[in-house]
């Protein structure tokens, strides 16, 4: 069987294998920050907020990111940005490690990391295009960016929870500090030609007013990233109340819960595994509105289930349905934007994925506070599967309009 297509260029290469561990660390600290919260504190709530604390700064600060990723040197403010985060995780480490961690450092941490990211994710997605010339590979770039990052959410939570019982969560945090150093040697090894510098607008005001004049005019665009939001904010958030189910629902422990999430792994790497082979981006609109009904729908049942196996199932088309979601919809809207205009696009993405997702999470928390964790699930899960409805019963429209901004044989 040949390689995927983005494999076959040297710089994706180094970028997709170095990136792989990197993210393999960085779940593993995900999960080991949301059980050291729960073990620390026993809240719902502080657990929803430790979620909004480490991604609301990417609701503020990521179009931000996405001019700088226009205007800069893309590999160099990537390298910058990991090396912080890095920072970020030995700190973490030290303090659980020494024994001095409180939640407070926790949540502190969570949102100095979610700075970092707020810079970091708009650039690594925009930087793909630099490492992947010919511009009819990048869905298969995109889709293999997703299998790696599904491939960590797979094997870091089961590895997360046996470290945590065995050791804990510092030696997760210690991980990750250490899987930095891969990815940053892999930047460091790329030959990528210098961009020429855009000069297209005298400063970073006007910069980001064009780049959200463009997402919100582009009605292509706008739809995808209006259902994205709606997914970030209504299902996401399963991952902050893992814990807690997996504590009172499941009568489980650290284990349990890497399990849950393991299994949410699984149906995503299947996800992304499909979209990496697959041959065109025709009919990928249907897909995203399907998957984002299911994913809902497993998710409603998912919280309503008493058994592990069938939470286990129910939890992998979870996975699949949020991940397939997120990596079409930045497919479909990688292929049509703009150049000048592709660093800011994928800042208002970004957003959409990630910075909504700690509105939602710390909604969902209250809400599982004032309720139970299980309708606080199914609330979500309700809704995303609404907002998949009404996407797909607007197909017409938006084909329409991606027909205008490129080949009528793209879409259909």
């Amino acid at each position: 069987m040949a390689l995927p297509a983005a494999l076959r260029y040297r710089n994706y290469r180094l970028y997709f294998f170095g990136q792989g561990l990197s993210v393999l660390g960085t779940w593993m600290q995900r999960v080991a920050m949301h059980w050291l919260v729960y073990r620390l504190s026993g809240s719902e709530f502080l657990l929803g907020l430790s979620g909004f604390m480490s991604q609301i700064p990417v609701l503020f600060l990521g179009p931000l990111g996405g001019v700088w990723a226009d205007r800069v040197d893309r590999r160099r403010l990537l390298m910058l940005t990991q090396a912080l985060a890095m920072v970020q995780a030995d700190l973490l480490a030290y303090l659980t490690l020494r024994g001095h961690v409180a939640v407070w450092h926790v949540l502190v941490m969570a949102g100095l990391l979610g700075v970092i990211n707020a810079i970091d994710t708009p650039l690594r997605q925009s930087f793909v295009v630099d490492i992947v010339s010919d511009r009819k590979d990048l869905p298969n770039a995109i889709a293999l960016n997703s299998l790696t990052n599904n491939s960590g959410r797979l094997i870091g939570p089961s590895i997360a929870g046996v470290m945590i019982a065995v050791l804990s969560e510092g030696a997760c945090f210690a991980f990750n500090a250490l899987s930095y150093l891969a990815v940053l040697c892999a930047l460091w090894m790329m030959r990528i030609a210098e961009r020429p510098p855009l000069h297209e607008h005298g400063n970073v005001w006007n910069g980001l007013k064009a780049g959200a004049h463009y997402v919100w005019t582009t009605i292509p665009i706008r739809r995808l990233l209006a259902l994205l939001a709606c997914v970030s904010f209504m299902a996401t958030p399963y991952t902050v109340m893992m814990p807690v189910f997996a504590d009172r629902v499941l009568k489980g422990g650290a284990h349990t819960m890497g399990y849950m999430l393991s299994a949410a792994g699984v149906g995503a790497v299947v996800g992304t595994v499909y979209l990496a082979w697959r041959p065109s981006v025709r009919g990928l609109d249907t897909l995203i509105g399907l998957s984002a009904v299911a994913g809902g729908v497993a998710l409603v049942m998912f919280a309503v289930s008493p058994w592990i196996y069938l939470s286990a199932a129910m939890m992998a088309v979870v996975g699949f349905g949020i991940i397939v979601t997120g990596a079409g919809v930045n497919t479909m809207v990688q292929t049509v934007v703009q150049d000048a205009m592709r660093g800011r696009v994928m800042s208002f993405y970004t957003m959409s994925f990630l910075g909504v997702a700690p509105l939602g999470a710390i909604t969902i928390g209250a809400l599982a506070e004032a309720t139970s964790v299980q309708v606080a699930l199914a609330a979500g899960g309700i809704a995303c599967a609404a907002a998949g409805a009404h996407f797909l019963r607007g197909r017409k429209r938006l084909r329409a309009a991606l027909r205008m901004m490129t080949s009528a044989r793209d879409f259909g």
